[in-house]
């Protein structure tokens, strides 16, 4: 007789777990248990389970009863019976949160050098820092924009993904530029059992490209072409490939603020081409168009890795990608609305003189 285990999940907590299994920073073994809760509530059974997540079939049913009686605080790590610590953790984060004295000559901390500076070993550092979920290690960058329409332009951009105008087209337009054809000085050695690929750190630079993409995104196609510069002619001919694409469709673009984008030869064609319209993301903004995310799908898949004799290889390959791409693409989803991104984006901002 099989032990199955019904899960009931939320949708508020199917979006946090879900957010769980996409997060590249949070414990791979938290994002594994939310896996686990999220196939159940699907109806995938344990032996399945056991096959896509990698757990035994004890530790599946486990997680599953763990999140049925106790909810998502059941997938949190429990601490191990055993002696006591005898070290007062607080002291250590504490001095973790604080740099390392200017004599040290560090930024950061690390456990050995943490350790040695309050008697006790790095072991234990390493510990209370897990428990802790501290990092100095790590660090993330950030920048706040500072353009005086920034809401204005989030609200337009966003309107677009969560509500596009009927009967128009929503496309994604940027540039990649300076993308490199590098070949490698030696072959590459292909991945054995226990060994990953191998190779060279040095290459040979045989020029470069610009890929122009317009990312559709209700279907997630993509439009291409690779020129050697990207000037406002290079932006202009690309922007009638695209209008030729969509034949007599209303086409709004997102693109960012690149001087390109706004030369007067571009504003004249737009003034002749009124069914193309051009939506401006702040400045420092780019993230919000979501071509961006293709750059980064395309540049770890196809370009980083890959091993080019020359540009016109390079662009080849990038075409191979793009029509492979096409025939999978699927559709590009934002999820969060202008009022839960404006809070964060204008953190910023000078708020001394804001009236009370």
């Amino acid at each position: 007789m099989s032990l199955t285990v019904g899960v009931e999940v939320s949708p508020q907590d199917r979006e946090l777990l879900t957010s769980w299994t996409r997060s590249p920073s949070l414990r791979a073994g938290l994002a594994q248990r939310a896996r686990v809760v999220l196939l159940a509530a699907d109806g995938v059974g344990t032996t399945e389970i056991v096959r896509r997540v990698g757990l035994s079939k004890p530790a599946v049913i486990g997680w599953k009863r763990r999140y049925a009686v106790e909810g998502l605080s059941g997938l949190e790590d429990r601490a191990k019976p055993g002696r006591p610590p005898t070290i007062n953790q607080t002291e250590i984060v504490l001095v973790t949160l604080e740099p390392p004295p200017e004599a040290l000559g560090v930024t950061h901390w690390s456990s050995r050098l943490l350790g040695k500076h309050l008697g006790i070993s790095d072991f234990t550092v390493s510990t209370t820092w897990k428990k802790w979920g501290l990092q100095p290690w790590r660090v993330e960058t950030f920048k706040f924009s500072t353009d005086p329409e920034l809401e204005a332009k989030i609200r337009d951009v966003v309107g677009l993904y969560l509500n596009p105008p009927d009967k128009a087209i929503v496309l994604c337009v940027d540039e990649k530029s300076q993308v490199q054809a590098l070949d490698r000085t030696a072959p590459v050695l292909p991945i054995r059992p226990g060994v990953p690929e191998k190779q060279t750190h040095d290459y040979v630079r045989h020029g470069t490209t610009t890929l122009f993409a317009a990312l559709e995104v209700a279907t997630g196609k993509v439009t291409d072409a690779c020129y050697p510069r990207h000037r406002n002619e290079e932006f202009l001919r690309f922007l009638k490939q695209v209008a030729k694409t969509y034949p007599r469709k209303k086409l709004h673009i997102v693109c960012d603020n690149y001087a390109t984008h706004k030369h007067p030869n571009v504003k004249a064609w737009l003034a002749k081409n009124p069914r193309v319209i051009l939506h401006f993301t702040p400045t420092s903004g780019s993230w919000l168009n979501m071509v961006e995310i293709f750059f980064g799908i395309i540049t770890r898949q196809a370009i980083r890795r890959g091993t080019f004799t020359s540009v016109k290889d390079l662009i080849a390959a990038i075409g191979i990608f793009i029509d492979a791409w096409n025939d999978r693409c699927a559709p590009f989803v934002w999820t969060k609305t202008a009022e839960q991104i404006i809070p964060s984006a204008t953190q910023g901002k000078d708020t001394s003189k804001a009236g009370h």
